[in-house]
């Protein structure tokens, strides 16, 4: 049913139900989400990148499952390693540019967040299927450094490990004159959303479905979460 599967944080409550606005994709529901534009007059147009994905922050990138594995054996894994797992609180969420693009990154300290996620990309790595040699080549052609090479080759993904960084991503690829724009309009709609202390306190098994949507699948408390 699933092409490949993640494990994910997906935002719940009122800033989940505006990244389905925002993005166009409900991934906790799976479907599709109007985009009035309401919320930003070309909005369709600078999430258009990031909409299959829905709102989400990366924890365990999309793998294809090995071929002796199961996914119910995954979900079972998955149970039992977030029972383990300490929720995190953050500061609270801040929008900025991170590249070309404009994300949610955390404030505050973020080591028991990076070792949650490391844990997890470590914990899980027997279900993932080796990359092709085909998928090292096109993402080695971003210019990787020594250690996201390495991850690359280990962990199947660059962008892990001590090269991991929690983000939430909102847009594409964007200009300046753009992205300054894109971010007036989601300081005034999300301000008071990320102002707070942020809880991770659950993650997500989801997939992507042969259209490339992400669903999600699953969501798991965290150790002492009701």
């Amino acid at each position: 049913m699933f092409t490949r599967i993640a494990i994910y944080h997906v935002p719940a409550g009122d800033l989940g139900a505006f990244g389905a606005r925002w993005l166009g994709w409900d991934i906790a529901q799976g479907h599709v989400s109007a985009q009035t534009g309401e919320l930003y007059p070309a909005q369709a147009e600078v999430t258009a990148r990031p909409r299959r994905y829905g709102l989400h922050a990366t924890i365990k990138p999309p793998f294809r499952l090995a071929g002796r594995a199961s996914f119910a054996a995954l979900s079972q894994a998955m149970e039992k390693l977030c029972a383990q797992l300490e929720p995190v609180t953050l500061s609270g969420l801040e929008i900025a540019r991170m590249g070309r693009f404009l994300a949610l990154l955390p404030k505050g300290g973020v080591d028991g967040l990076n070792a949650l996620a490391a844990r997890v990309v470590v914990d899980l790595d027997e279900f993932r299927a080796p990359l092709s040699a085909a998928e090292l080549d096109r993402r080695r052609k971003g210019r990787l450094s020594p250690s996201k090479a390495s991850n690359l080759l280990r962990w199947g993904y660059p962008h892990v490990m001590q090269d991991f960084r929690f983000h939430i991503t909102l847009t594409g690829p964007l200009d300046d004159e753009t992205a300054g724009r894109v971010y007036t309009s989601l300081r005034s709609h999300l301000s008071e959303l990320v102002s707070g202390p942020y809880p991770v306190d659950s993650l997500s098994l989801v997939g992507e479905d042969d259209q490339g949507h992400f669903h999600e699948i699953e969501r798991y408390p965290l150790a002492s979460v009701p």
